[in-house]
């Protein structure tokens, strides 16, 4: 069998906001919501999909020492999540109907989708992206 990718960490300061976020208003639901001792094992996928992502605390999956250095990471965005929506003006106009920070507003893109940019709640750059009808 051949190496399949099972889960894609996303680093979050709020794991509950982070949850709601991906489930409320990106419609992906929640596969695993543990709490250990010592951490939080949260997963969500789009339904359907075997991908996890795997939203994981900051304060929980990065050494201590690490930290500060990871949350200054995940709030400018660095570390972006591609997710491919049915409509993406819906889904934009509901994202920012609820608040999400608006990097880019919807366009089309030379390179065959019709694309925006939005924060999660942790500052997460996230691009949403919707194949454009061969034409």
């Amino acid at each position: 069998m051949p190496p399949v990718i099972t889960h894609t960490p996303v680093y979050c300061l709020d794991l509950d906001a982070s949850r709601a976020f991906y489930t409320e208003r990106l419609g992906f639901e929640v596969r695993n919501d543990v709490q250990f001792p010592e951490m939080r094992w949260l997963t969500v996928a789009a339904p359907g999909d075997t991908h996890e992502l795997l939203l994981a605390a900051v304060d929980e999956h990065i050494p201590s020492g690490d930290r500060d250095a990871m949350r200054g990471i995940v709030a400018k965005g660095v570390l972006p999540v591609f997710v491919q929506v049915d409509d993406l003006d819906a889904t934009f106009e509901a994202l920012r109907a609820a608040g999400a920070e608006v990097l880019q507003e919807p366009i089309d893109q030379p390179y065959g989708v019709r694309d925006c940019a939005v924060r999660d709640p942790s500052g997460n750059h996230l691009r949403l992206s919707q194949p454009r009808a061969a034409g």
